[in-house]
């Protein structure tokens, strides 16, 4: 599954930050964390982005930052070269429309006391007010189709459903206004490992039906080869390592992407003592690998070199 070639990308991310100030206490001076440092990337239509990292990284604060959800503290987000930060509330409001989220908890995501249609749905009280309401219902009940669910379940509450069943309720929401772009932020990190592949599967299926670009966040390393073009690495807030996918698998050149694939279990027991070898003798990364991104082959790019 290749992206379609188109002379702008879809998203264009320029050294975008994050900074929280901490907290202080009796006086004392004031800190900033920098959760996310100087991150570039862009997505092109029809293309999926893998972002990888340890937990705490800061890869779903740039899905946050990216979507507006928490603007970044420095740097710019473009969506179709128009830049969000300089948009009133009202224009980011119709923006939404084109940009989805799908979070990692899909029960967390919806309210317990309102039927999972009616959710839906609520996409459509927003955005398209004119709507008559059996022309909701009918939508609603096209979206559930699209997603694998039963109709009839329009009625039921979130906890009448299943994990799988519930991320796939909110992907329904993410879709209902045929958007460009969805940050999937690791939303199969809470599901069990047989639903995992379903809901993947569902998330290829719509962006060929639909043409969406994905910003993939994500622990699963095998996941994100599976499903993504491009990957980026994250290390303490920055991308260290850009590259298509199977030139990152196979040739690792950062030493913290060497570690990170070195951690994927193998279920082979001598691959994984020489995988466990291999990872210790591995050096650490240091601060001044985590530098300005070098081009080392043809849309391949590290940090510190």
């Amino acid at each position: 599954m290749t992206a379609p070639a188109k002379a702008y990308p879809l998203v264009s991310v320029r050294n975008l930050s994050k900074h929280y100030a901490l907290r202080t206490w009796w006086g004392g001076k004031a800190s900033v964390f920098r959760a996310v440092e100087n991150v570039s990337f862009d997505i092109r239509p029809g293309e999926t982005l893998g972002l990888v990292g340890e937990s705490g990284s800061g890869k779903s604060t740039i899905g946050r930052a990216v979507t507006m959800l928490n603007p970044p503290t420095l740097g710019t987000v473009a969506f179709e070269g128009t830049d969000l930060a300089t948009l009133s509330p009202l224009a980011m409001r119709g923006m939404r429309a084109r940009i989805q989220t799908v979070f990692q908890d899909p029960y967390a995501a919806l309210n317990p006391r309102m039927a999972v249609g009616t959710y839906v749905a609520e996409a459509f009280k927003l955005h398209r007010p004119d709507m008559r309401r059996l022309e909701r219902r009918e939508a609603v009940a096209g979206l559930f189709e699209r997603v694998g669910l039963d109709p009839r379940f329009a009625g039921r509450f979130p906890h009448q459903f299943s994990g799988g069943q519930r991320q796939r309720i909110c992907i329904a929401r993410a879709i209902a206004l045929k958007p460009s772009f969805i940050v999937a932020d690791e939303p199969i990190a809470a599901l069990d490992v047989s639903i995992q592949a379903q809901v993947v599967n569902l998330l290829q299926d719509l962006q060929d039906e639909l043409g969406l670009s994905y910003l993939f966040i994500s622990h699963d390393l095998r996941m994100v080869r599976h499903l993504c073009q491009r990957v980026a690495v994250l290390w303490r807030g920055r991308i260290v390592e850009l590259a298509p996918s199977d030139l990152l698998y196979e040739n690792p050149r950062h030493p913290y992407t060497r570690r990170l694939l070195g951690a994927v279990p193998v279920p082979d027991p001598a691959a994984e003592r020489a995988r466990l070898a291999a990872a210790r003798t591995e050096p650490e990364s240091s601060p001044s690998e985590g530098g300005e991104l070098a081009e080392v082959a043809p849309g391949h790019w590290v940090a510190g070199h």
